[in-house]
């Protein structure tokens, strides 16, 4: 069967390609090996889909090049999809640092692009591989079917369990498209021996401000078995490179806040004083490692602000990350020096289309990765659409 577009993947990105491309008069077919369309959808969240976030703005995106991703995101922001979250009728309720999800279910996000492909008349083949491929004639052959245009939206290899893998490099170095090497983002790290007094605190979370190299972020930090984790963990890990050293800050103003400990509570001790302001099995562990066994009364003050210096300062080497597995988005990707940033198309390959956690652009934490699906998909898919009505 002939196509103007065929999308490869049925998750954000190319699902949205789909619907803006279909809604505006061109013929298109989605493909997917998976049994159901929007699988990452439906485990975000919770299972309520962070499925944008109020604060998005380019400089939340790491790629090779920081101005890529301006041209998708002003085009398409975070106010015209919650127009249509809106527009079909979906509750929604914004949390911590600008988060929108859903008041159902993720699956209300999967329902709404499913909606919005069939009033664009989208074809989607699930359970179907790409099988044997072949590009001649300026047609894209896929699965028993053609097209001039081809989008490649199949994610990246982040969470395996749920069968992403990392074909959407394989297929962009076929047409000769680099590929910044990929890496897990938003993802767990881990810890060596060197820092295993604090696998004794697993399951502990406090708040923290979490640092590495020039970049921090304010959230919750949480002590696991094998290492670090949490929202500030996460958003520092997609900066994190093997040899950086990560600092947290566990206790903000913490030398005025020992000295006040000082005065007000002489015959405590420092894990009591600690114990006041953090959990007590972290309280412990930090007692633990700084080493002063003293009353605070008797520990001099240029001891205390040592103390305070660790306590605004803690610092980890981390020996590696969970890897894919764990991860909640790829970092890297096809290379965007490859791709015009209106329209997601290759330069070297006319026809042929990258979007969504494919292409070398992660947001942080927080709705901005769906944001980025979302606009890139739109991109690509006005793209298509004008280029058929060229002819």
């Amino acid at each position: 069967m002939d196509y103007d577009a065929i999308i490869l993947g049925a998750g954000g990105a190319g699902l949205m390609a789909a619907a803006t491309a279909g809604q505006a008069g061109a013929r298109v077919l989605v493909i997917d090996h998976a049994d159901k369309p929007g699988k990452k959808i439906l485990i975000s969240g919770g299972g309520r889909c962070n499925f944008t976030n109020m604060g998005v703005e380019p400089e939340c995106f790491l790629s090779n090049n920081p101005h890529f991703a301006k041209s998708a995101l002003s085009r398409y922001t975070q106010w015209d999809f919650l127009a249509l979250v809106e527009k079909h009728g979906i509750a929604w309720h914004e949390k911590t640092l600008g988060q929108l999800f859903c008041d159902g279910s993720a699956r209300q996000i999967v329902a709404i692009l499913l909606d919005e492909c069939a009033s664009g008349g989208v074809d989607i083949r699930l359970s179907t591989g790409i099988g044997d491929f072949a590009h001649r004639d300026g047609r894209f052959y896929v699965a028993g079917a053609s097209a001039p245009r081809l989008v490649i939206a199949t994610g990246g290899p982040s969470i395996p369990k749920m069968g992403a893998s990392g074909v959407a490099y394989d297929i962009a170095r076929r047409f000769g498209l680099g590929v910044v090497t990929p890496r897990p983002a938003l993802v767990p790290l881990t810890l060596g021996e060197d820092d295993k007094l604090f696998r004794t605190i697993s399951g502990v979370a406090c708040p923290s401000i979490a640092r590495v190299g020039g970049v921090a972020f304010e959230e919750a930090a949480l002590f696991t078995h094998r290492g670090l984790s949490g929202p500030a963990i996460l958003q520092v890990s997609s900066y994190w490179s093997p040899g950086d050293a990560v600092t947290l800050t566990v206790l903000k103003d913490a030398a005025d806040y020992l000295r006040a400990a000082k005065r007000d509570m002489p015959r405590s001790h420092l894990k009591a004083a600690l114990g006041q302001a953090l959990p007590n099995r972290l309280a412990e562990a930090l007692a633990t490692r700084i080493g002063i066994t003293r009353e605070l009364g008797n520990v001099p003050d240029a001891e205390l602000l040592r103390a305070a210096e660790v306590l605004e300062a803690l610092t980890f080497h981390p020996n590696g990350t969970e890897g894919y597995a764990k991860a909640e988005v790829t970092a890297g990707g096809i290379d965007t020096a490859e791709l015009s940033s209106r329209t997601m198309e290759a330069r070297a390959c006319p026809g042929l289309y990258a979007i969504g956690e494919a292409v070398d652009v992660t947001g942080w934490l927080g709705g901005y990765n769906f944001q980025w699906a979302w606009s890139s998909g739109v991109a690509a898919g006005n793209a298509i659409a004008e280029a058929v009505r060229k002819g």
